[in-house]
């Protein structure tokens, strides 16, 4: 197993797991005694690739629902011990992608999948409007990018179209998207991507505004995206769960 890099107040630390803080508006002991799980039932465990948009919206979702959990590092690439083409992996993930989640014995292997269940299961803090319309409008945004523009950009797809074609793929296929998300925005949002409250849409619209920077898309035809993803990414729970946040994230990215 490839050691985590953690900081400490004493500098960096190896662990094989991970444990993200509490955010700040959890940390009372009242409410910690209540979060922390009895001795017989684990933190929830997420199987998590730094860089990987889908990882990084349960990695929100777990933040903003205040559950604790733990992280497993998991590489896309086959380097290391821990990598999603092992047959060990397979098990947890008969896809072997990321993210996986186990949670309450059970074991989750799709970003959207794993929200609903956070939902259903931990509903306190919601991520799903109680207006029948808006809900349907923050599946109808979850959709659009999880089904029709981020899986036609995600590593295996490029790495099949070949790297001389796969920026122009990528590119071609986010603009398309944005086109479409930025007109459905421009009806719905308020605050956030669903009126004024925080919702799955935004969960998912800040990892796919990130893709779309790391394949050079000309953001500048979709303002309402980048408004949106400018005062998402100021909030505590998203910037926890940043790439460059990860214990995995490579050291020259790491903290910026």
């Amino acid at each position: 197993m490839t050691a985590l890099r953690l900081l400490s107040p004493k500098g960096l630390q190896c662990a094989k797991f991970f444990r993200p803080p509490l955010s700040a508006s959890i940390c009372s002991s009242s409410v910690l005694k209540m979060l922390t799980p009895a001795a017989d039932k684990p933190r929830p465990l997420l199987y998590s690739f730094w860089s990987s948009s889908c990882s990084w919206r349960v990695r929100i979702a777990l933040t903003l629902k205040n559950i604790p959990y733990d992280i497993q590092a998991t590489n896309l690439l086959r380097t290391g011990e821990d990598h999603v083409y092992t047959d060990k992996y397979r098990k947890v993930n008969p896809m072997q992608t990321v993210p996986s989640l186990q949670i309450d014995g059970h074991s989750l292997c799709d970003s959207v999948a794993i929200m609903h269940y956070l939902e259903e299961t931990r509903p306190t803090v919601p991520l799903l409007p109680q207006d029948v319309m808006k809900r349907a409008k923050v599946r109808e945004i979850v959709e659009l990018i999880c089904a029709s523009i981020q899986p036609l950009q995600n590593r295996s797809v490029l790495e099949h179209v070949g790297k001389e074609q796969s920026l122009v793929w990528a590119q071609h296929w986010i603009t398309r998207g944005f086109q479409a998300l930025d007109l459905v925005l421009a009806r719905s949002a308020g605050k956030y991507c669903v009126g004024d409250e925080l919702s799955m849409a935004d969960v998912c619209l800040v990892p796919q505004v990130f893709n779309a920077r790391r394949y050079k898309v000309d953001l500048t035809p979709y303002p309402n995206i980048v408004r949106l993803d400018h005062e998402l990414q100021s909030l505590p729970a998203f910037k926890r769960c940043h790439p460059h946040q990860q214990p995995d994230c490579p050291p020259k990215f790491a903290g910026k």
